[in-house]
């Protein structure tokens, strides 16, 4: 065979990977989940006219559970700063019998239908009979339909996220600083707080970002222990429900254009948040640079 036709086929080659038809490839699988992303939000958006999602946000009961969703989902996330990140940091840094377990068990709430997590908490928590059902008595903390049950499910559906996040945190600071730190004289205690801590944070938020995502858009779980939220404990507010299960309401009764203007008034908000992160990485208000980290 001679050169020349060794060498078209080596032309043909290179043009697909490096020219033209690979960009092009690219761009139209791309393009194609982009399209996926953006065109649903753009039928909720053309469902409701403007007039609803105005109205939507005048309606007391809408502002009331966009409230008690995004109050839940704060208690949500600190509960996981306290609970997940000692965690991440303990499969980061030690090496002990069972952890592969251990990790597996992190990993299952991630892929565990969330209706199960809801039955599994209910049996555990609400069916009279149960170790844990008399130590909820004994304390007074209901958790079925109150703040309590919507704050574990989100909890058990979420945190997975800072702990992975928090562990590939840990993981990546380098163990000469910490040696370093020691040399100078800093315990375990005081090493973790001024050098492991403030390297791997940048990971740890972007983990709490990812958690708090997972928790507002929580519903499977929550229709089965917590649907209608009564007051109590730390919520005195009316008796309500969260976003996601007030859109569910409003699917069920038939009402489509204020269950699409509700959605679309929750986005907004939602893209008010992620602006506001935006501006505090611009004028240095979080503790991370602009570019650093993709909530």
């Amino acid at each position: 065979m001679s050169e020349v036709g060794v060498a078209a086929p080596r032309r043909r080659a290179r043009r697909w990977g490096t020219g033209p038809y690979w960009l092009a490839l690219q761009l139209v699988l791309s393009g194609s989940l982009l399209l996926l992303f953006i065109l649903p939000i753009v039928a909720l958006f053309t469902y409701a006219p403007p007039s609803r999602i105005v109205a939507a946000f005048s309606n007391e009961e809408v502002r009331e559970a966009i409230g008690f969703t995004f109050y839940a989902s704060g208690l949500a996330v600190l509960a996981t700063v306290l609970l997940a990140v000692p965690l991440g940091y303990l499969l980061a840094r030690r090496k002990f019998f069972g952890r592969s377990v251990v990790e597996g068990l992190v990993a299952l709430p991630v892929v565990v239908p969330h209706l199960m997590v809801g039955l599994g908490l209910f049996f555990l928590l609400v069916v009279p009979g149960t170790p844990l059902y008399a130590v909820t008595k004994a304390l007074h903390i209901p958790i079925y339909d109150t703040i309590w049950g919507v704050v574990l499910v989100m909890l058990f559906v979420s945190a997975p996220y800072t702990v992975l996040a928090s562990e590939l945190s840990f993981r990546a600071v380098d163990a000469r600083v910490l040696e370093t730190a020691r040399s100078l004289g800093a315990g375990s205690a005081t090493a973790f707080l001024t050098v492991t801590l403030p390297i791997a944070l940048r990971g740890i938020v972007a983990g709490l970002l990812l958690t708090w995502a997972r928790a507002v858009s929580e519903i499977g779980g929550l229709l089965i222990l917590a649907y209608t939220i009564l007051p109590g404990g730390p919520y005195s507010g009316p008796v309500t429900s969260t976003i996601s299960i007030y859109i569910y309401d409003l699917f069920q009764l038939g009402d489509l254009t204020d269950a699409a203007a509700v959605s679309s008034l929750f986005l907004l908000l939602a893209f008010a948040l992620f602006v506001l992160v935006r501006a505090g990485e611009r004028y240095g208000w979080v503790p991370w640079r602009r570019g650093e980290l993709s909530p």
